[in-house]
């Protein structure tokens, strides 16, 4: 005979009784950092002068791959706590870590008058760019071809959260940020400082390897989907487009587009180690 059932209501009334104890808040001016990469870029970027994590949390569960972060961490002087699995996924929320988190300072975050750009200045700016995967993405592609600055508007963007820390692969560690109140403004302004301001933009006047890419540049990117908004058109003085097979799609992935209009530019002028 199998045995009785156990009503589901009791498994909920013990839910209730013993439930599971809530994520700790993040003190003020901090953030979470999740995944072996951007934990281990988090650590690193303190070599470019940027704040280093306050703490890393380590499965306590031996592999050599924590373990060498975790060596890693501690030789720079950053306190490491080796905690088990499930406090962990209580800490990251559930997230996917890998084994291992930070608690960080927040990201440095400048205005553009904060900017300071060169006659050879390459800056992205992102419009309403909405999907933190695809945030993170492209913030992987601007620092690895040497985009000088990344800047967006405040209002209807990804947030700067551990899914985008995760997407970029810790490359935002590396990255200069410039959040701005207005983007078709900022994009006026930048052009009255003397760069060129370029947008992608599918009905584009311009094929990408015909177009004038010369230094000083901004290079500006849509939202997935709905790409520029005609205010942000209206701020470019020119709009290029990607060369596509007729008859096929009609669009790329954001961070693809970008990827490729970033190495068009590196590929003219050179990749500029930022780090230089």
């Amino acid at each position: 005979m199998k045995p009785p059932v156990k009503p589901r209501f009791q498994d909920k009334a013990r839910y209730r009784e013993n439930p599971q104890p809530p994520a700790p808040s993040l003190p003020p001016g901090t953030r979470l950092i999740v995944g072996i990469q951007p934990v281990r870029e988090a650590i690193r970027a303190e070599e470019r002068g940027r704040k280093p994590p306050i703490k890393v949390l380590v499965d306590d569960k031996s592999s050599p791959q924590l373990d060498a972060l975790a060596r890693f961490a501690h030789d720079r002087g950053i306190p490491v706590e080796r905690i088990s699995r499930s406090e962990l996924d209580r800490h990251t929320r559930g997230a996917h870590h890998q084994g291992v988190a930070a608690l960080a300072p927040e990201l440095e975050i400048l205005g553009l008058a904060d900017l300071t750009l060169g006659p050879s200045a390459l800056v992205l700016a992102l419009d309403e760019l909405q999907d933190p995967q695809n945030f993170g993405a492209v913030l992987r592609s601007a620092v690895a071809l040497g985009t000088d600055a990344v800047l967006w508007p405040e209002h209807s963007s990804a947030p700067l959260s551990p899914a985008t820390f995760r997407a970029s692969a810790g490359a935002v560690e590396h990255a200069t940020l410039c959040r701005v109140q207005s983007l078709p403004s900022a994009l006026t302004e930048l052009a009255e400082r003397g760069l060129d301001v370029v947008g992608l933009d599918a009905q584009g006047d311009e094929l990408l390897q015909d177009a004038h890419l010369d230094l000083p540049l901004v290079l500006v990117l849509g939202a997935e989907g709905k790409g520029l908004r005609k205010s942000v058109k209206q701020a470019c003085r020119r709009l290029v487009r990607l060369p596509m097979r007729a008859g096929a799609v009609d669009s790329l992935n954001a961070s693809v587009a970008v990827a490729i209009a970033l190495y068009e530019v590196a590929r003219r002028h050179g990749i500029r180690n930022n780090d230089a």
